[in-house]
């Protein structure tokens, strides 16, 4: 089984990360960071991951999360993936919601650590992640408020 952790390089992923890596010590379980990067630009440049004059490449941003899990959670392994557009009704965070969920099945994930300040409260934002994941019974979710 693995602890997966959805990791965009906020400071509460990067405390979901920390906070699944004392977790994998107690379980004796491997920890997956996953970067979702959808292929979009202005999506980019809106969550911090590229100046307003730097060119837009899948991989680059990914070689630079890898870089962050490695100085967080040495031993962890680094997944990234691109989220298809499989409907033009689909907003990127429905897209992004179901990456997580696909790769958290394909992983066979005992417990998922999202970095969330919205995720479980009664009203649920249009732009978390944190709800939807929550919602599939397959597996544990850790919720991470607090960096």
């Amino acid at each position: 089984m693995v602890l997966l952790v959805p990791f965009d390089g906020s400071a509460l992923s990067q405390a979901a990360l920390k906070r699944a890596t004392e977790f994998a010590d107690y379980r004796d379980e491997e920890i997956t960071a996953l970067s979702v990067i959808p292929d979009d630009a202005a999506y980019a440049r809106e969550h911090g991951w590229l100046d307003a004059d730097e060119a837009f490449a899948v991989e680059a941003l990914a070689d630079r999360m890898r870089e962050q899990v490695e100085s967080v959670a040495p031993t962890a392994s680094f997944r990234y993936e691109v989220p298809e557009d499989v409907s033009s009704m689909a907003s990127t965070t429905t897209d992004i919601t179901r990456t997580i969920r696909e790769v958290a099945h394909e992983e066979g994930a005992s417990i998922v650590f999202i970095g969330s300040e919205n995720a479980g409260r009664v009203s649920t934002p249009v732009c978390s992640v944190g709800s939807p994941v929550s919602e599939d019974p397959q597996y544990d979710v850790h919720i991470v408020r607090h960096p």
